[in-house]
């Protein structure tokens, strides 16, 4: 709301205009009443006004000399006289002080209220025009910044700079700094275009007041996820910790800060700027979320980076198909850590893409598919790895991959074992009156004796053996029920062609002979 200061010497009137103008509706705010031009004066001192309302003829200090002062330090305040003279004195020399309006008493609040109304949309015109200045002045300096850091017509930009945005007063010496945004392409990318540049116009306008706070006055967007940061001489490195800290409050995600070295001028301003990507780039290895100074990770030329071929991948795809997900783990994390070495992103990915490869044959080997049990899963696809900055995310994204896929796997398997283990019990069940062996079971299904058991114990329970038995007593039972069948044909039909065998291993089921359980049935 604009602020209005109401100046008159008679009581009544003023409290009338306090009164009965509707001040708030029209947008505005009486910050003052007074009855004289030295307590108006002072209030002008204290605080910013927009609009002055005051009498022409008051003793000590008129309007008009209220208002001519008054202008020497709010040059641009608008001024509404209200007078009970018609002398064209008084309105002659209100036109010289570029009076808005000059309302006569005794006054019509409407039109009082017109006056206002009509000065109330000039200073919003005032301030729409100032707010599109700003705009393109901002606008401009960017523009004139991208030229002066990417080297197009740097000297004519530099020019601009110190004669036009007060880079010739700047701290030197300065820093460059760049600050990016995290995981932009994989949170950004399913967005329409329009919804990426308004989530990234949010995120901008939140960054400036914090930047201003720490004391950074010159900030330049040099693409849709990163902006340019100059960091004068006195402004604490802390503060981008803090700030990326409080970029991580207010939104969901992170910022990396990369920090070029000192420049004494604005060609070198150019180089620190150089200076801060290459600190960027090493978010792939330091990780993100922090504030990265050029120099600060020093690589190891002499670090062996070993042949993919060369590392001993066979115990991780054991490990995935035995769904051993402890080692499953450790095997990543030697892996990459052999490849520690590996300083591009490229190089990482192919690596990546290498052991997903060797897994994919390994699997094929045993009639299952790596691509398959990833499809059953979300965030699969090869295609997000490729979208991951940080070589700790991309060991993350390998680990839950093959997590998932080993656990899919197990189901998998889990799901063949118990339709083989079906298949056991379904032709036991039809070769009960024989006195039918694993080793017939595993003739009739082709597998090997040994494996059958260890899958028939891991899949129920139990051993095969005694599973036949509980078959056989439990038909036995229910043979016995009837009075009609003799107790050897029960034995016959379950498979027995020795009664006392017969009688004792029922009585170690049921607690009593098969004479016994019929007679009490």
């Amino acid at each position: 709301m604009y602020k209005v200061l109401i100046v008159d010497d008679e009581i009544l009137d003023l409290e009338g205009m306090r009164s009965f103008i509707p001040w708030a509706e029209l947008g505005l705010e009486v910050t003052g009443a007074v009855n004289n031009g030295f307590d108006a004066l002072a209030l002008l001192e204290r605080q910013p006004v927009d609009i002055l309302v005051t009498d022409v003829h008051m003793p000590s200090m008129t309007g008009l000399e209220l208002a001519r002062k008054a202008r020497e330090f709010a040059g641009r305040l608008r001024v509404i006289f209200v007078s009970g003279y018609q002398d064209f004195h008084y309105v002659k020399e209100a036109i010289a002080l570029n009076a808005f309006s000059y309302v006569l008493k005794p006054m019509d609040d409407k039109e009082l209220t017109d006056a206002l109304r009509t000065v109330v949309q000039q200073l919003d015109q005032e301030k729409r025009r100032q707010q599109n200045e700003q705009a393109y002045r901002e606008i401009a300096k960017n523009d004139y910044l991208l030229k002066l850091l990417e080297g197009a017509e740097a000297e004519e930009a530099a020019g601009v700079l110190q004669e036009s945005y007060g880079f010739d007063r700047l701290g030197w010496p300065v820093r460059a700094a760049a600050v990016e945004l995290d995981d932009l392409s994989w949170k950004l990318d399913p967005m329409p275009e329009h919804r990426q540049q308004e989530w990234f116009n949010r995120f901008y306008d939140s960054l400036v007041p914090l930047l201003t706070e720490a004391g950074i006055r010159h900030v330049c967007k040099t693409s849709r996820r990163r902006i340019f940061v100059l960091i004068e001489d006195g402004v604490d490195l802390q503060a981008l910790s803090a700030l990326a800290d409080r970029i991580q409050e207010l939104h969901p995600f992170s910022v990396t800060v990369g920090v070029g070295e000192e420049a004494v001028n604005l060609t070198g301003l150019r180089r620190s700027y150089g200076e801060a990507l290459e600190a960027l780039s090493c978010k792939l290895i330091a990780g993100k979320g922090r504030v990265i100074r050029h120099g600060e990770l020093k690589w190891d030329d002499a670090l062996e980076q070993p042949s993919q071929t060369a590392l001993p991948l066979e115990p991780l795809y054991t490990a995935v198909v035995n769904f051993d997900l402890v080692t499953v783990s450790d095997e990543i994390d030697r892996l990459f850590a052999a490849a520690a070495g590996m300083r591009s992103k490229l190089k990482i990915q192919y690596f990546v893409m290498h052991i997903l490869l060797g897994l994919e044959h390994h699997l094929r080997a045993i009639n299952e598919s790596l691509a398959n049990a990833l499809q059953e899963e979300t965030g699969g696809s090869p295609d997000v790895m490729l979208q991951l900055e940080t070589i700790d995310d991309i060991r993350s994204w390998l680990r839950k991959r093959l997590f998932a896929a080993a656990e899919v796997i197990q189901r998998r398997k889990q799901k063949k074992s118990s339709k083989l283990v079906d298949e056991m019990i379904r032709y036991v069940k039809e070769q009960l009156h024989e006195n039918v062996t694993l080793k017939e079971v595993a003739d009739h299904l082709c597998f090997s004796p040994n494996y059958l058991g260890t899958l028939f114990k891991e899949v129920m329970g139990t051993n095969f053996s005694e599973y036949v038995i509980h078959l056989r007593m439990e038909k036995a039972g229910e043979l016995l029920r009837d009075p009609r069948v003799k107790v050897y044909e029960v034995a016959d039909r379950v498979g027995y062609r020795y009664m006392p065998y017969f009688s004792r291993q029922f009585k170690e089921v049921f607690g009593m002979t098969p004479g016994q359980f019929r007679r009490n049935v």
